[in-house]
């Protein structure tokens, strides 16, 4: 795929005998939301540590953007372009939702820092914050701390987090976790919004949510991709179905 903003061949990690990726490829071109599904154990966390810069590969290359960035460490990937969030929320919980925010895009900056004193006092780091929690609906919440936030507002606050460094593209790890119906709903609703305007690939166990938002996706089953393809395709995959998704009427 020419204009492949990630290219992903040949990736692989392993964890003594044990065969986290294994021969991983992928295209991701601009624009696209790019699922990724698999079992537990399917080495969905190892490929998003990998791509992000956390791990780094045994074989194995990553372009991003024309340039490869196989052994590029974590910061520098974040400064081309990709933000990453986590399956468990990693927050301050004891400072308010905008000093978190407001932290997130001084990291990015490469500003040093005095803990939250610069972060709180530099009037654009704190405009760049709030927009970003604007763009997640959290802006009515800047002053409030933390701690007092539901667990579906801490995961609006990690994507405003991800999205406050001005990312090409967002590495999603698990957004959905943890959350009820309706918060779900608004997280799907969400990541609607945001597939208009970044490439996404988006590791989630909720097939509803895959199915509703995705433009392709790759199984992934012992740490390789077994089927890539629209979701109609994958629906219809038998060796999917077998190794997956199941027979399930929803799926």
């Amino acid at each position: 795929m020419a204009d492949a903003l990630l290219r992903v061949a040949g990736l692989a990690k392993r964890f003594g005998g044990i065969v986290a990726t294994d021969d991983v490829a992928l295209d991701v071109p601009e624009g696209e939301l790019h699922a990724v599904i698999g079992p537990n154990g399917a080495g969905k966390t190892t490929l998003i540590a990998q791509l992000s810069g956390q791990l780094m590969a045994d074989s194995g290359r990553i372009h991003f953007a024309g340039v490869d960035i196989t052994r590029t460490p974590a910061w520098r990937r974040s400064h081309l372009g990709l933000a990453r969030s986590f399956q468990i929320t990693s927050l301050f919980l004891d400072h308010s939702v905008l000093d978190n925010v407001a932290l997130a895009v001084q990291a990015h900056a490469g500003h040093s820092f005095r803990f939250w004193r610069n972060a709180r006092l530099e009037t654009g780091l704190r405009q760049q914050a709030r927009a970003a929690l604007d763009e997640v609906g959290l802006a009515h919440r800047a002053d409030a701390r933390a701690s007092l936030l539901s667990h579906g507002e801490h995961r609006l606050l990690e994507l405003a987090m991800a999205l406050a460094g001005q990312p090409r593209m967002l590495l999603l790890d698990e957004p959905m976790a943890g959350l009820g119906p309706d918060e779900s709903a608004r997280m799907v609703a969400m990541l609607r919004r945001l597939k208009q305007r970044y490439t996404i690939l988006l590791v989630e166990h909720d097939m509803e949510a895959v199915f509703a938002l995705a433009d392709r996706i790759s199984v992934l089953v012992y740490g390789r991709v077994i089927a890539t393809g629209a979701p109609d395709v994958i629906r219809a995959n038998n060796q999917v179905r077998e190794a997956y998704l199941g027979e399930d009427d929803h799926v």
